[in-house]
């Protein structure tokens, strides 16, 4: 998470940095070697060789499969039903057979690992489509191309490219700190993501923890739900790097845990921040990574290491000072305390094969008698206030990764200026406070990166929304090549018609028409859903003999709002715990408010489940659940208790008429 105090000191700095920027080579629209005219797809094809002819994708097309895996198997009849959406047609797949006019080739050869690398590819364009990759990964690249290719016509010009992104590391952020995030929305991302080759996806999320079971209140993820994250990025061919924020913004680990808060030299403790003066903080932290690396299994760890200090805060906290000094000699700084123990990190990490990520703002540039190891990758997103810059960390001969603060969706806060990036030749030798001149072998890509700091300002279907143009943006900016439009206008209106991946809608957004409903328990002898009493705050809840009626309107964003036909109120979630606006507190009792249409609270997701429906706050992703002792609609974890599933019944309720979430209740 980052300060909107820091916030407002570089807002303005990634304008500049994006200005300064060399500007990208730039083809005509469409144009390629000897000026032929090369399909349009994002991200534009490195280059462009035209022949003679066409590839079309008929009745009788096959996806041909040569020496390929296991994956690429699978991928393949993935790609079967993709290019029925695209197409309408769905091709056989096969294997060992010759192929012929017509059929999709995809062919294997790690022979060409020298020329495409992990993930490139060569398409050939003719009387047959041929995608080769010397990995599962770069034929798989290929086939987003071919998606895109074949969505207009079915036809691709005769020609031939060959395909490999300039930077490796082309990523996306998603802070689920905090906040849950739904997995829909993460297979939405990244099945995205994939058709724009984006390759990494980092995520700070906690999971709901057996170690520490204190930390578990709501914004968690369940072991499974972090399994279920780790098989859908395999699925698209994208590297997981997650992340649990360590010695600063640990509050929702340490408030259960005020022997390890950092206490100030009045002795008033400082929830964020861990005391890494004190061996059981590392112990409880590297507890942490551990159990969370057996679920997520990756190859990398995110220990975030930022904003642990803020300004000239180290003088309130004398015993880090006192600490560094007994450790490491006179000359020691507190700064020295605070990379010891991120390097402690690295060496437990490493230990278990795995590789150490950290962001830039802790990294300053004066002497310190302690290094950081130079194995750590730093990722870059604050510039000033005595940092090391880009170059300097590069010139050390460690991995730095472009995730400037000028690449932020920010919800309720600072939103990337995408237009203005494009326009400029934003790449990513472009950082903060520095624009590298030319492109050094450590520089290994850049990523956008969304954060939730007024977690309530926004949805995450607007969170998505917005992030429709980024996400191209950084795909182009990080494959690298002629820019696919010489001005944003014309980028966007390419990347608008060629729109989203195929699969992406499949999510049922709105499976209940706009109108006036009675909501019912599902199962014999169901309870209405009623307000209590007639005034804003009052709790509403499930009761015998009671006819209530609410009004459901479709939000613009695909939620619901939810108003009492009888107190003119909406439902809401105002009791309890929060953070970052966002209400978390499992078991938080509703109430009707006062109807606000920018209220983000007040906005419910439907989802259908069985013939009835399940109704979960589009903020706090926690479900309405009737309250066992006294019938009260509270919010509730899914992995804890079953939620109540209602029915929606026409106004005024009927023996025939049972409005179910198929057929004629749709919009």
């Amino acid at each position: 998470m980052r300060s909107g105090r820091r916030r407002s000191t570089v807002a303005a700095l990634g304008v500049v940095a994006a200005v300064a920027a060399a500007l990208l080579p730039t083809a005509p629209a469409g144009a390629r070697e000897g000026g032929a005219a090369a399909p349009q797809v994002l991200p534009a094809l490195r280059e462009w060789q035209a022949g003679s002819g066409e590839f079309r994708f008929g009745a009788g097309s096959r996806i041909v499969l040569d020496d390929a895996d296991a994956r690429t198997t699978a991928d393949a009849r993935r790609l079967a039903g993709e290019l029925r959406e695209v197409t309408g047609r769905t091709p056989q797949v096969v294997t060992d057979r010759p192929s012929r006019p017509g059929d999709i080739l995809l062919s294997q050869d790690a022979g060409r690992k020298a020329d495409l690398k992990d993930e490139g590819y060569r398409l050939e364009s003719g009387a047959r489509l041929t995608v080769t990759g010397a990995t599962s990964t770069g034929v798989y690249h290929g086939t987003r191309t071919v998606l895109q290719l074949l969505r207009a016509d079915g036809t691709v010009p005769g020609g031939s490219a060959t395909d490999v992104p300039e930077y490796r590391e082309r990523g996306v952020g998603v802070c689920a700190c905090y906040i849950h995030i739904s997995l829909d929305w993460f297979e939405r991302l990244m099945r995205d993501m994939a058709s724009q080759k984006l390759n990494q996806l980092w995520i700070e999320a906690k999971v709901r923890s057996d170690v520490d079971p204190e930390s578990a209140f709501w914004g968690y993820y369940t072991k499974d739900e972090v399994r279920q994250l780790v098989r859908t990025a395999e699925r698209y061919h994208i590297e997981l790097v997650p992340e649990i924020n360590s010695p600063g913004h640990m509050d929702t680990y340490l408030e259960g845990h005020p022997e390890l808060q950092l206490k100030d030299k009045d002795g008033t403790p400082s929830p964020p921040r861990l005391d890494i003066t004190r061996p059981e903080a590392f112990a409880y932290y590297t507890s942490l990574v551990d159990e969370a690396l057996d679920v997520w299994d990756t190859r990398s760890w995110h220990m975030g290491a930022d904003e642990y200090m803020i300004g000239t805060a180290y003088p309130d906290f004398p015993q880090i000072q006192a600490y560094a000094t007994e450790k490491f000699g006179a000359g020691a700084t507190p700064d020295d305390a605070f990379v010891d123990f991120v390097n402690q990190v690295d060496d437990h990490v490493r230990a278990d094969g795995r590789t150490l990520r950290v962001w830039n703002d802790g990294l300053l540039g004066r002497n310190h008698l302690v290094a950081l190891d130079q194995d750590i990758a730093v990722e870059h997103w604050l510039g000033g206030g005595g940092v090391q810059k880009p170059s300097s960390l590069i010139a050390e001969g460690r991995e730095v990764m472009n995730s400037s603060y000028s690449l932020y969706l920010v919800r309720g806060g600072y939103t990337m200026q995408t237009a203005k990036l494009y326009d400029s030749g934003w790449s990513p030798l472009s950082f903060e406070d520095e624009t590298l001149a030319t492109r050094p072998a450590h520089l290994t890509g850049a990523k956008i990166t969304m954060w939730p700091d007024s977690a309530a300002a926004e949805t995450e279907n607007e969170v998505e929304a917005k992030a429709f143009m980024p996400l191209r943006f950084i795909a182009q900016a990080t494959w690298g090549g002629p820019r696919p439009a010489p001005a944003y206008e014309e980028f966007e209106k390419l990347a608008r018609s060629i729109g989203h991946a195929p699969g992406w809608a499949d999510t049922d957004r709105a499976p209940l028409g706009s109108g006036t409903y009675q909501l019912v328990g599902a199962g014999r002898g169901g309870k209405m859903l009623a307000p209590a009493g007639q005034a804003a705050g009052d709790t509403v809840g499930f009761v015998a003999g009671r006819r209530a009626a609410w009004e459901a309107a479709v939000t613009a964003d695909g939620y619901y709002t939810l108003r009492s036909a009888e107190t003119g109120l909406c439902l809401d979630v105002e009791r309890g715990k929060r953070y970052l606006g966002a209400p978390i507190e499992v078991g938080a009792e509703l109430t009707q408010e006062t109807c606000a249409a920018d209220k983000r609270t007040q906005r419910w997701q439907l989802s259908a489940d069985g013939g009835a429906l399940t109704v979960v706050n589009a903020i706090s992703q926690l479900q309405v659940t009737a309250r066992a002792e006294d019938g009260v609609a509270v919010q509730t974890a899914p992995d804890g208790t079953r939620p109540t599933r209602v029915r929606a019944l026409p106004a005024p309720l009927t023996n025939s008429a049972h409005l179910t979430t198929s057929g004629s209740s749709r919009p």
